[in-house]
């Protein structure tokens, strides 16, 4: 008699992905793919304060990429957190339980996130914090990020990838991405024991990689959470307003993809 055995793996996936098209109902084309159905709401910006300015988001030209970008404004005054909070200011966009499940990270699901950002030369972040990408989770305890991306202020200006909120994982100086668009790759396998973590970071000029960080055995998501999400954006403390300045930055090329690979005997 003869016994065969055969085991094979099946991966299932998603994506979405979201560019500048022009001018005009940028609000209403980032909540088209983060959470379709559901206004604008994919957005929070400072616009209860300051109407007067009009919407904190953009599309612009940009000459480098060739193409539409997302251009992100914020301002030391008036702004703040949606009429919120007072002491920290924010414009994101985000994923949130009202979008479709393909884009919330759940645990065994691997999630990979890709965009491209520029920072203006001369970006003043303060010694507090000044987010401008965080992956959060959904439910439980979701306070603090568990991870974020993160200018700051020093001797030089440092970016910082932060992992729940405590640890500094990677540090490079703040410059090496002034005035230049970079291209980010993340991929996280959500787990709350055995997670496993990466970014990549390089330039789109010539593809060098100016940060780079990979763990694999890391909390990924709280044994109490019910979904990780992503925001990219401007998200800063008020803390020390006069470290700071009226300040933007362009994005551009975001994608979410997710799978979950089964394997069957």
């Amino acid at each position: 008699i003869l016994l065969s055995i055969i085991s094979f793996s099946v991966s299932l996936y998603s994506q979405a992905v979201l560019e500048a098209n022009g001018p005009g109902n940028t609000y209403e084309l980032i909540t088209s793919v983060f959470a379709p159905g559901h206004d604008t709401t994919a957005v929070e910006d400072p616009q209860c304060i300051h109407p007067s300015f009009g919407r904190h988001i953009t599309e612009v030209w940009d000459a480098t990429l060739n193409q539409y970008v997302f251009e992100f404004y914020i301002h030391v005054t008036p702004d703040n957190d949606r009429c919120i909070a007072f002491d920290r200011q924010r414009v994101e966009i985000k994923t949130y339980d009202a979008s479709p499940d393909s884009l919330k990270g759940v645990t065994g699901e691997t999630v990979t996130y890709k965009w491209k950002f520029k920072l203006p030369v001369g970006f003043q972040p303060s010694t507090s914090f000044t987010h401008i990408h965080q992956i959060k989770a959904v439910g439980g305890n979701d306070g603090d990020p568990l991870f974020t991306l993160t200018p700051r202020k020093g001797s030089p200006n440092k970016l910082e990838l932060i992992h729940d909120n405590t640890t500094k994982v990677a540090i490079v100086d703040l410059s090496l991405f002034e005035g230049v668009w970079v291209e980010c790759k993340e991929v996280v396998y959500v787990d709350s024991i055995k997670g496993r973590y990466s970014l990549t970071i390089k330039k789109v000029s010539d593809g060098t990689t100016i940060l780079s960080y990979t763990n694999n055995n890391l909390m990924t998501i709280r044994s109490d959470n019910t979904f990780i999400r992503p925001k990219w954006g401007l998200y800063r403390s008020l803390d020390h307003p006069t470290d700071l300045r009226d300040e933007s930055m362009r994005f551009a090329g975001f994608y979410i993809g997710e799978g979950t690979t089964l394997t069957t005997t």
